[in-house]
């Protein structure tokens, strides 16, 4: 990794949390996407010559009434052998069935990866693609979903996530 002194802990944090709060404030997106809810994400990461982690992502969801393309924006943070990863990401993804029904959904997105490695005292920023799969489970407020992820950079991850969607309804 390079070394990179403008990407500081507090200043990825703010970052980070100011994206996510642009977006969950927004209520309407270009091309009538509309806000659906908020959610989080719980799961084990495993990075390229890294021990494997758990791995924690928080996430906003939009979509047009009647589509089955949703944007999902989120943010992603893991921490193992004195290597940690916060990536701020846009993904798009695309379920099968209609609303209301398990499916299984499809898709990708990029992100950007803010790297910090302790014990060799560097940060490096990095561009990832995401490709992702998993399957939706509705429930009667929100939507929960089995995930398995993998970002495409310097430092290549798969991840196997479970979450919720809290639904604004």
């Amino acid at each position: 990794m390079k070394k990179s002194p403008m990407f500081g802990p507090s200043s990825i944090l703010a970052f980070a949390l100011l994206s996510i709060a642009a977006l969950v404030v927004t209520p309407r997106l270009a091309g009538a996407y509309g806000y659906e809810g908020v959610g989080g994400k719980l799961g084990y990461s495993s990075g390229e010559d890294l021990d494997g982690t758990a791995a924690l992502s928080v996430h906003t969801e939009f979509a047009q009434d009647g589509s089955r393309l949703h944007m999902l924006p989120n943010v992603t943070y893991w921490r193992v052998d004195g290597v940690r990863d916060l990536s701020p990401n846009f993904d798009l993804y695309y379920h099968f069935a209609p609303e209301g029904q398990v499916t299984p959904y499809v898709g990708g997105g990029m992100g950007i990866n803010f790297m910090r490695n302790d014990r060799r005292d560097v940060s490096d920023a990095q561009l990832g693609v995401n490709m992702l799969g998993g399957v939706r489970f509705p429930g009667t407020s929100h939507s929960y979903f089995l995930e398995g992820r993998y970002t495409a950079s310097d430092v290549p991850q798969a991840m196997v996530m479970a979450g919720v969607t809290f639904k604004n309804h």
